[in-house]
């Protein structure tokens, strides 16, 4: 008996991952979509006639085993991958693909979707289902209902394509990750390296059958490399090999891949009605136009510029001290922390044993206990799909919430990064609220034998980022499964993430948990303090990467001629904000995972768009009380609302107002 075609038997009803085998997966994935295409075709010919109820509440209820088996799928093939595995998600992905665009296509379930929606002035519909019939029309709308037959053919034959390419995509970043090792026997050329990244090395040689040292791709390996290693070939070294990732004319290269996959969305957006895939994207954003989205690209560029080339400056002119007049990309790290430890008297090495991550995590429970009232305590009965998975209950005033995962560390089947997911959705049905069961994976150094994950300062961030995703799931509150915790518009997603990443830097909150893992004692005032100051280091370089980063996702996506030499196109889209020379060997594009793998495809200005509602909202707290309980009941109402209001309105029921970037711009620059 399959156990994805089963109810599952299992505490919480949770992913029954000590029974599934890989051969499971394709099977259940083929009966499943036939049950949920029942499903879809008993509401399409309902002889009633069309009501909210019978076909647009009846839509959002259905093909729940589906997503649950969809999210423990590509779930796993992020975070715990192998070669079978990646396989099967070729023959997956096309037949989900099949589903939906059948579905989105079905001409007499559209009919009906289109009777409700002209007529909902006739329904007395609450916001969450006006947003929720809204949503499904403009859905059926934008996966093309009302294109002729042929068109319609046209269209699922692009998704499929896409969804292949973009699945290929990530398997060749993973593959020329791992595919990357510098061995090392010469511990002099590692001159600079703190004894636990030595270790780190010389454990990662050992668990390969090698002598010395081994330093690969991954981030918790080439980060240290490029922050402390004094051998600058070295540095060189490291940075080009990272730089030629998916870019070498090897089996794993992107190139072509991208072409394809710029190209294809070209064609859906222009099938659509849409002058390119920008415009189709944006549409449902908040955003809402490319050309609004470029001219917050250009605005921030033009106020963070100075600030970049300052912090350039600074670095070239401590590298001068070393003889070097030429400053590299590969010099940067190693130099901004060299400033870093004279401007502050702060390292990474000498914080990270006051970032032990199990009291990192305590100390984020523990400020979502005091902001949202949530409890989490360890459980080992729930099924994992790894070993270093940790299960956790969460509770609100003593009643279940919500189940939690954790993943900290680097595997050869995990992708590089760090990110929050969803296996089950929160939604309520029948009188039952059905609780959601959340992820948290990221990429932290391992412990060694002796020591336990110690945390640069900047895995810190990432942990408490990952989290304030994860809240946003945990407190979702809402009626259907497709408007719940972060189903938001793409551009608000961010909002939870990155607000919670200000609490890192309130000297309040730091002293209760930077305790040194050996003896307790706490992280001394001036470095806290230090900490509190050193927020906006490098502010200036770090905008303009970003905006760098938004500003080629954009080029991708609104170019109208096809792709050529994409080193080219890069460097084009990206010269107003590079700070370093271009190497014709390197390219960032083919391992841009965000926007040809993951979901930030004319999206991925998001995160400074979200900056600015982030450093917004922490202001009111910091005005009213970081703790300040009337604050964060507001704010968790926003959390816990989800996609079901515009984000908009949301922020001005938490706020009173909407957004000022003035908030970004002081946070950062102090202007």
């Amino acid at each position: 008996m399959n156990p994805l075609t089963q109810p599952f038997n299992t505490p919480y009803q949770a992913a029954p991952f000590d029974q599934l085998k890989t051969s499971d997966y394709l099977p259940a994935f083929k009966t499943l979509i036939e049950q949920a295409e029942a499903e879809i075709n008993q509401i399409a010919q309902n002889p009633q006639p069309p009501t909210f109820a019978n076909t647009i509440e009846a839509l959002a209820y259905s093909g729940q085993a589906l997503d649950n088996a969809s999210s423990i799928f590509f779930n796993l093939n992020s975070a715990e991958t192998n070669d079978e595995i990646q396989r099967i998600a070729q023959e997956i992905s096309p037949l989900l693909t099949e589903f939906a665009s059948k579905t989105a296509q079905n001409s007499i379930l559209f009919e009906r979707v289109r009777t409700i929606y002209e007529a909902k002035a006739q329904y007395s519909l609450n916001e969450e289902q006006t947003t929720l019939l809204d949503q499904t029309y403009k859905s059926f709308v934008r996966n093309g209902a009302l294109l002729n037959e042929k068109d319609k053919e046209t269209l699922e034959e692009l998704h499929k394509t896409l969804a292949l390419k973009s699945l290929q995509f990530g398997q060749n970043v993973l593959s020329a990750t791992n595919a990357y090792q510098k061995h090392l026997t010469d511990k002099s050329r590692l001159s600079g390296l703190p004894e636990s990244v030595l270790s780190q090395y010389a454990e990662e040689a050992k668990e390969k059958g090698l002598d010395g040292y081994v330093i690969t791709l991954q981030y918790p390996s080439f980060l240290p490399a490029m922050t402390y290693i004094q051998d600058r070939e070295l540095r060189k070294e490291l940075a080009l090999a990272n730089g030629k990732k998916a870019f070498d004319g090897g089996e794993f290269d992107n190139q072509n891949l991208i072409k394809e996959i710029v190209e294809l969305r070209k064609r859906k957006a222009q099938l659509l009605g849409y002058e390119n895939f920008a415009a189709y994207v944006l549409e449902e954003r908040m955003a809402k136009t490319p050309e609004k989205v470029f001219q917050f690209l250009h605005e921030l560029l033009e106020k963070a510029t100075p600030f970049a080339h300052n912090d350039i400056e600074a670095l070239k002119k401590l590298a001068q001290k070393d003889g070097i007049e030429d400053l590299q990309s590969w010099d940067h790290v190693y130099y901004a922390e060299k400033l870093r430890k004279e401007k502050f008297d702060l390292n990474d090495e000498e914080l990270k044993p006051y970032f032990q991550l199990e009291k990192v995590e305590k100390a984020v429970f523990n400020l979502a206990e005091t902001l949202f009232g949530l409890t989490f305590k360890e459980v080992h009965h729930v099924p994992k799909y790894h070993p270093e998975t940790r299960t956790y209950e969460v509770s609100e005033n003593g009643t279940y919430k919500a189940l939690l995962y954790t993943d900290y560390h680097p595997r050869k089947g995990k992708r590089a990064g760090a990110w929050m997911t969803s296996y089950k959705n929160q939604y309520q049905k029948d009188g039952q609220n059905h609780r959601p069961h959340i992820s948290v994976v990221c990429n932290f150094t391992k412990p060694t034998a002796d020591t336990p994950s110690l945390l640069t300062f900047q895995e810190v961030t990432t942990l408490f980022h990952e989290f304030g995703h994860a809240i946003h799931g945990l407190l979702a509150d809402t009626q259907y499964p497709n408007l719940s915790g972060t189903s938001v518009k793409w551009d608000f997603v961010e909002l939870p993430s990155q607000f919670l990443e200000n609490y890192c830097y309130e000297p309040e909150f730091l002293k209760t948990f930077a305790k040194h893992y050996q003896t307790n004692e706490e992280l001394p005032q001036e470095k806290i303090q230090k900490l509190a100051e050193s927020k906006n280091f490098m502010e200036g370089y770090q905008t303009l990467r970003q905006l760098g980063f938004g500003l080629l996702d954009m080029a991708f996506h609104t170019e109208t001629e096809p792709l050529k030499d994409l080193k080219a196109f890069e460097t084009k889209a990206c010269q107003a904000t590079n700070l370093y020379p271009s190497h014709p060997e390197t390219a960032l594009s083919p391992s841009f995972s965000h926007i040809f793998q993951g979901g930030y495809a004319a999206g991925y200005y998001s995160y400074k768009w979200a900056e600015v509602l982030d450093a917004d909202a922490f202001q009111y707290f910091k005005e009213n009380g970081l703790f300040h309980a009337e604050t964060a009941a507001k704010y968790k109402t926003l959390l816990a609302s989800g996609g079901t209001i515009d984000p908009m309105t949301l922020y001005k029921n938490f706020r009173g107002r909407e957004p000022q970037t003035d908030s970004l711009l002081k946070r950062a620059f102090g202007i």
